[in-house]
């Protein structure tokens, strides 16, 4: 009989068409952390606009869904928080962690970045420290002034710095639903910074506002009735019966403009005590936009010079 040759078992072609199973969940969870902090930004960024702009308007005696505002002005008055320190910071924020690799690109020695490394270690683990702090500086809430916003952030940074690797070193595991819990909670008291910092951004900038009015927009209604506006600055003339439009109303500055409504304030407007004007254009009423008094203002203290 003829002996059959032996058969070799044929190689497996799996391992090298199939990715592990460790390389698929690393996907998954890179992806679910791109999701969640993208859908995070969004929302931070719809929230800080909303509450900047409810303080601007509200300066104003206007309410922010009576003006009629849209979700992409909130997105867009939400840039208005980032300034040159919010940059700064964040690029500390991302820089800090990559000091060690950063020094060893600068050729310095393995010791002495073994040394900073290590001294990062130690920062991270100051995270209950940095919570405590913020809690004492809740505590103090009504000294803080225009301070406040280092509370929440103090324990923000507090929860972020304990969910990092070097924190964790020499510690259990934590749980899901731990690790969840402090970020969920981290989210929170970086809202509550950014809901301290935009409204009262949006008081100062409207303060702002209220005192450079010569600057913005200016306004003249022309209207085939006499309209029951006064106040500070206001100016009305009678041009006759000869005209369709026979009163017209100059001395006011244009704040916005939103449905053909728009909302004016006279030159002398106070915040205490005087109205905010809101003009609909229709066939009764014409609305005139002309420039604003940069010019004469800036020229007006050359004018007393000798």
């Amino acid at each position: 009989m003829r002996r059959r040759p032996p058969r070799h078992p044929r190689p497996s072609l799996r391992p090298d068409t199939e990715p592990p199973p460790d390389s698929a969940a690393e996907r998954l969870d890179y992806a679910n952390s791109v999701l969640g902090t993208g859908s995070f930004a969004v929302a931070l960024m719809l929230y800080a606009g909303y509450l900047y702009i409810t303080a601007f308007y509200s300066y104003f005696h206007l309410g922010t869904f009576a003006v009629g505002f849209d979700s992409l002005e909130f997105a867009l008055r939400s840039l208005r928080l980032v300034t040159l320190p919010v940059f700064a910071a964040l690029a500390l924020v991302f820089l800090v962690p990559h000091v060690p690799e950063l020094l060893s690109l600068l050729g310095v020695d393995e010791p002495r970045v073994r040394a900073v490394r290590e001294r990062g270690h130690r920062l991270a683990r100051l995270g209950p420290l940095l919570i405590a702090v913020g809690v004492v500086l809740m505590a103090l809430w009504r000294h803080l002034h225009s301070f406040t916003w280092l509370a929440p952030l103090c324990v923000a940074a507090g929860l972020l710095l304990g969910q990092t690797s070097a924190a964790a070193r020499g510690r259990r595991r934590r749980r899901g639903w731990e690790r969840a819990l402090s970020l969920l909670v981290a989210g929170v008291f970086l809202m509550w910074v950014v809901a301290l910092e935009a409204g009262d951004l949006g008081r100062r900038d409207a303060r702002r506002a209220g005192d450079r009015l010569m600057n913005r927009v200016a306004v003249v209604v022309l209207s085939t009735e006499r309209l029951s506006m006064t106040g500070p600055g206001v100016a009305v003339e009678d041009l006759g019966r000869d005209l369709h439009y026979r009163y017209r109303y100059s001395g006011l500055r244009l704040l916005v403009e939103r449905d053909h409504r728009y909302y004016v304030l006279p030159l002398g407007w106070r915040h205490d005590r005087d109205a905010t004007y809101v003009i609909e254009d229709d066939d009764s009423v014409r609305v005139e936009l002309r420039p604003g008094s940069r010019r004469q203002a800036a020229a007006a203290p050359r004018a007393g010079r000798p």
